[in-house]
């Protein structure tokens, strides 16, 4: 069997690339050992935010971000997209006092925000506890179902010839093959590891980690969250790799259902719930929340991000190897930059420009201990 694209990977990012390919009339294959978004894209939250950590996450966030916005009118019901808006949540004055350089950076950059104060996040949210400083609401951010999102942008690959093999599981990524378990042999042009935290083992030495994270999910409570809600000091909790973390963040969806996080904890493979994290995840979300305490859950899990040294993913080719490309990495990203991903590969295989750079993404760059060149 032979084609222009193998990739190895049925995540939503596989997906993504497997569209972005298959749009530019490449003969594309996808191949999964499990079944379509079955990894860390059933497991993520599905929240597409433009996150301003650093200009590179913005960039990508922005461009992939405003790759859902074009393409919502086309995703079906079961994709769930919702464009709920992000309310970043100032727990106290110091925090508060951040918000007019935040909002300044996004608006500077095209995207809307506006701060809120304390009375109008509570009007906005009454469920919030009382004594919050106030908040940055970005309007445009949205949230979706992210495995129905995977399922259909593969089947929008399929609809231009793109063949998906699922259950097909690789050994090894060879010169010109990838060979497979089974024995058999998929000749290709390029082949292109998007699996996410598991991609060392297609590629050893790629600098990514995985990072395990516990969501829950409670019964259906209409009306009860309206935007998704994030602590602003979100990011202190993404940046800790010394210890585990948690922090404030829960997502209203269209069913009624409220989805709850965040937590992250490096160094450990055991998909079993961690019960102390999740205590401690729940009592952060109690501190902004308190009324969660009394809700019912439905369902706890467990899922593995992929982590770069940086925080940013890896796109493009693979040094020492000319016909192999990465797409992993993204940690708690992947949903959102999935588009963004897909067409800075497509453009990188086409060797044309894209609207974004693709350095500060490049595969082959080299890492420090507190960013990269």
């Amino acid at each position: 069997m032979a084609t222009d694209v193998v990739i190895i990977g049925a995540g939503i990012v596989g997906a993504a690339c497997a569209d972005a390919c298959a749009r530019e009339g490449l003969g594309v294959t996808v191949v999964d050992a499990n079944g379509i978004g079955s990894g860390a894209t059933a497991a993520g939250m599905g929240h597409l935010v433009v996150m301003d950590d650093s200009e590179a996450q913005f960039a990508l966030t922005r461009y992939s971000v405003e790759l859902w916005r074009d393409l919502s009118a086309e995703l079906p019901r079961d994709v769930e997209y919702t464009k709920s808006g992000t309310i970043w949540v100032a727990a106290d004055e110091e925090e508060q006092s951040f918000l007019p350089a935040k909002r300044e950076y996004y608006s500077s950059r095209g995207v809307h925000a506006e701060i809120l104060s304390a009375q109008q996040l509570a009007a906005a949210e009454p469920h919030l506890r009382a004594g919050l400083a106030g908040g940055l609401l970005v309007p445009d951010d949205a949230v979706l179902y992210p495995p129905c999102a995977a399922k259909f942008l593969l089947a929008k690959a399929r609809s231009r010839g793109a063949q998906v093999g699922l259950g097909k599981r690789v050994a090894a990524i060879e010169r010109d093959t990838v060979r497979m378990t089974d024995g058999t042999r998929i000749s290709s042009g390029v082949f292109v590891n998007a699996t996410g935290s598991a991609a060392t083992q297609l590629t050893p030495g790629a600098p990514i980690r995985p990072r395990k994270g516990h969501l829950l999910i409670t019964d259906r409570y209409a009306g009860y969250v309206h935007h998704q809600l994030v602590e602003l000091g979100y990011l202190k909790s993404a940046h800790s790799v010394a210890t585990d973390s948690v922090a404030f963040n829960v997502q209203p969806r269209p069913t009624g259902q409220l989805l709850i996080g965040s937590s992250r904890q490096f160094g450990s493979a055991d998909r079993a719930i961690d019960s102390k994290i999740l205590a401690k995840m729940l009592d952060r979300a109690g501190e902004f929340m308190p009324g969660l305490g009394g809700l019912s859950t439905i369902r706890t899990w467990t899922g593995f991000r992929a982590a770069t040294p940086d925080k940013l993913p890896m796109i493009g080719p693979w040094p020492g190897h000319d016909r192999l490309y990465i797409a992993a990495g993204h940690e708690g990203l992947g949903i959102t930059t999935s588009l963004a991903t897909g067409q800075l590969l497509a453009d990188e295989l086409m060797q044309r420009e894209s609207k974004i750079p693709r350095i500060p993404y490049a595969a082959g760059r080299t890492f420090h201990e507190h960013g990269a060149n």
